[in-house]
């Protein structure tokens, strides 16, 4: 297998066929969403088989959030556990974020108090999904945009007491810290100084909207900001070699563009290995 390591980007279809004319030295990596590949045929599984000659592939889930109350069935953990297999996908992440309940699938990723109650749920899920994929299993910090009064902990200890109760790892997404830090008003660089460090497997980074009253929006359709590319460097100082995605998921045409971020975060990743 082999390794995941440097600057990835995320396989979006309308850069596809860029990516394979040109096959960017920069990009060391892909990640993609199983959900846009299962039980599917046609240009989407053509498209990944041809990328995977090229590139390791890592997948990022959007639908099994870890707080959601109710298992995932068996089935539908047996097929994602085949898409890996046949991937090769060293491991799998998803959100912490509320996908459902009852029955209805929401469309959306929503955040859950931070409570002993949430973190029981949680922990099921997580070792549910570990136990069925067998493989390491990530969890990603949210972008939220409302906080509950039950909760009884902060964010990051709540993460910290999930990763250690499971023996999951951290997906550490930059960009969710930053956007989240000024929206509710506390300090970015202390919630990643808080970081359990030895828990960071995969980092994401992204680009955010500003609306007119300040508002910032997680939306992966606009360029990395200086802020983020500065709290980035400060989190790999932490945490070391982890490999970085970049998310972009709108506005774009070109490969062109996402290439001179990809340089940008390949140059930042560099000097900061080099300097530990």
């Amino acid at each position: 297998m082999v390794p995941v390591r440097g600057i990835g980007i995320g396989l979006r279809m309308p850069l596809a066929a860029e990516m394979l004319e040109q096959l960017p030295s920069a990009v060391r990596w892909l990640e993609v969403h199983p959900e846009n590949y299962v039980e599917r045929g046609g240009r989407y599984p053509a498209t990944l088989d041809a990328c995977r000659r090229h590139w390791p592939v890592v997948t990022h889930g959007l639908t099994m959030g870890f707080g959601s109350t109710a298992p995932v069935t068996k089935t539908r953990m047996a097929t994602l556990c085949a898409f890996l297999d046949q991937v090769e996908a060293p491991w799998h992440s998803d959100h912490l974020a509320l996908a459902g309940a009852e029955g209805m699938f929401v469309h959306d990723l929503l955040p859950v108090p931070w409570n002993r109650e949430s973190l029981g749920v949680a922990t099921a899920r997580v070792r549910e999904m570990a136990d069925a994929l067998k493989r390491p299993i990530l969890v990603e910090n949210l972008t939220y945009y409302a906080t509950f009064d039950d909760s009884d902990r902060s964010e990051i200890q709540f993460i910290t007491d999930l990763l250690d109760r499971t023996g999951a790892g951290l997906l550490l997404d930059v960009n969710n810290v930053y956007v989240n830090a000024r929206n509710h008003g506390f300090d970015a660089e202390e919630w990643i100084s808080q970081v359990p460090a030895e828990r960071v497997v995969q980092i994401h980074v992204a680009g955010h909207l500003v609306r007119p009253d300040g508002l910032r929006i997680d939306t992966h359709a606009e360029e990395i900001c200086a802020d983020v590319y500065q709290l980035l460097e400060r989190a790999l100082q932490r945490v070391g070699h982890a490999p970085v995605l970049l998310e972009r998921d709108g506005n774009f045409s070109k490969l062109g563009p996402l290439m001179r971020e990809v340089q940008e975060l390949d140059e930042l990743y560099r000097r900061v290995l080099g300097a530990r």
